[in-house]
């Protein structure tokens, strides 16, 4: 069903990381540092995984020193996790100070052998925190400290100069197409219902144009789908999954960091938006023909095209698809549903089965995500592509040819993975809520970070996809624009499509229906 924009429904750096911190024990105190890098109570080492440390110790553990630089997990897991305590500007601030008395960068002259090796790091690491979070940079004073910092050692090697320019010019283009995302998110709302085409549901000539007279091919669509879905995926940042369930720390008596950053989310709220509206959009395919034919026509035509996104590896779209076609309005349709061919239907809800916290669905996308780094061949891609068109084909019922085409399933198209977004938000919503940031002696909970960068990070390596299909501009129009049903207009359609069979039907009909001719 539709998903509701809000933290209990709405909603890795690359997998296989596995950062390691030798922790001081709980309560214990941790040793004062003594010179550069990590500190004691914190060390990076092949030791046990990170449990907890203080706020201080983690962000020694982030600054680079001449000869220590932190894991590049560390440092996305951090960067991620760090702003629910404190503000990317004031942690930035931190850094650069520890920076500046480290390496004695406030002395005249510089040691300059000694900031040459120095110098690199810290370039590393600002490079890293300007692609990866580039929204962080929005504020001035992330601005002001990155070129202070590279100001400081410039002295002692003209190139750093020039790759603070590049970094700049980089940040720049990232932030303005950053801009450019946000001022073109096509604002679709549930409220932007066209119910009065109901009324005149049967008299021709059609006043609105459906699928079929846009696109007739299941593929075609299916391809034109994913262009959606990825250009959705690749404005959400990493941070936007923290901050969509900001919330105040219990044992902090100042406000969260990022309460006024609670708004930031627009990108990870449009995303949730732009499922709601394929649900609804497939349901008002579906309800709006007058004739029966014609509304099992359109339930084939989605069907097909659930299977394509499927073979695709975009999840999404397919559960918004199942989703639509699973819509009360839409499955009463009895007689329609009679006269359509529902046997691949079945298998593809079959994989998204919730049963078993949608076992099925998290076995498939798990195998999606390994055969996408392990397909060697477009000959092999093909192949087991068409062993999977070749399942689709067959019959449900049969066990063994659901356990074979299970296994087969992810491996058609390795270069996309597109997950099913608010399970996605549900299980870090569910981490959240079932982990505390803080330990009662006062530590970052980091272990609980590291699992939700693995999960964050999972998500940035699959949308940095570019998507390989090219547009159909015809297409994206409609699905952005086209007029669809509210909740109560799906219903009056389907009313007027098939008769009500009950009493309680029949009362909402006429409700219904009074309602919308008023209006109109």
């Amino acid at each position: 069903m539709p998903q509701t924009a809000c933290s209990g429904t709405m909603f890795t750096t690359p997998s296989g990381f596995s950062p390691h911190l030798a922790c001081a024990e709980p309560g214990e105190e941790e040793a004062p540092q003594e010179g550069p890098g990590p500190g004691p109570g914190a060390c990076l080492s092949d030791g046990p995984p990170i449990t907890s440390a203080s706020l201080d110790t983690l962000i020694q553990n982030l600054v680079p020193t001449a000869d220590y630089y932190p894991e590049k997990a560390y440092v996305f897991t951090f960067l991620l996790s760090a702003r629910l305590f404190i503000p990317p500007p004031e942690l930035l601030a931190r850094v650069c100070e520890m920076c500046i008395k480290q390496q004695q960068l406030d002395q005249s002259p510089l040691d300059t052998a000694k900031v040459r090796k120095f110098g690199p790091k810290i370039l590393q690491l600002l490079t890293e925190w300007t692609e990866t979070f580039p929204s962080d940079f929005r504020d001035e004073k992330m601005v002001g400290h990155l070129k202070d910092i590279i100001h400081r050692i410039a002295p002692c090697d003209e190139a750093y100069w020039k790759t603070l320019n590049q970094v700049l010019q980089k940040l720049s283009q990232r932030l303005s197409l950053m801009s450019q995302g946000e001022e073109s998110i096509v604002k679709v709302s549930l409220n932007a219902s066209s119910d009065k085409l109901v009324a005149f549901k049967t008299k021709p000539p059609p006043i609105q144009k459906d699928i079929l007279s846009i696109c007739n091919d299941p593929y075609t669509l299916a391809q034109q789908l994913t262009h959606v879905e990825l250009e959705h995926l690749s404005r959400i940042g990493p941070e936007e999954f923290v901050q969509a369930f900001v919330q105040k720390d219990p044992l902090d008596g100042t406000q969260p960091c990022f309460s006024d950053q609670k708004k930031k989310t627009s990108n990870l709220e449009a995303y949730v938006r732009w499922f709601n509206r394929l649900c609804y959009l497939v349901a008002t395919e579906i309800c709006m023909p007058a004739k029966k034919k014609q509304r099992a026509q359109v339930i084939e035509f989605f069907i097909d095209v659930a299977r394509e996104c499927f073979n695709i590896g975009n999840f999404n779209s397919l559960m918004a698809i199942i989703s639509g076609m699973n819509m009360s309005p839409v499955s009463r349709l009895k007689k329609t549903w009679s006269k359509a061919k529902t046997a691949k239907f079945f298998i593809l809800e079959h994989q998204m089965d919730p049963t078993g916290n949608f076992y099925n669905y998290r076995t498939a996308l798990r195998g999606a995500a390994h055969r996408s780094q392990t397909a060697n061949s477009n000959r092999e891609r093909v192949g087991l592509s068409n062993t999977l068109t070749d399942f689709l084909q067959k019959p449900a019922g049969c066990s063994s040819v659901f356990t074979i085409y299970f296994a087969f399933l992810p491996i058609f198209s390795p270069q996309i993975v597109i997950p099913f977004f608010s399970l996605l938000i549900k299980d870090i919503y569910f981490l959240n809520e079932g982990c505390a940031n803080r330990l009662p002696n006062g530590h970052v909970n980091f272990e609980k970070f590291v699992e939700l960068a693995r999960q964050v990070g999972e998500f940035m390596t699959w949308k940095q996809v570019e998507c390989p299909f090219e547009e159909d501009r015809a297409i994206l129009h409609y699905l952005h624009t086209a007029p669809i049903f509210s909740e109560d207009g799906l219903y009056l359609a389907s009313y007027e499509s098939e008769s009500p069979e009950n009493q309680v039907e029949k009362d909402r009909w006429k409700a219904l229906r009074s309602n919308v001719l008023a209006k109109t």
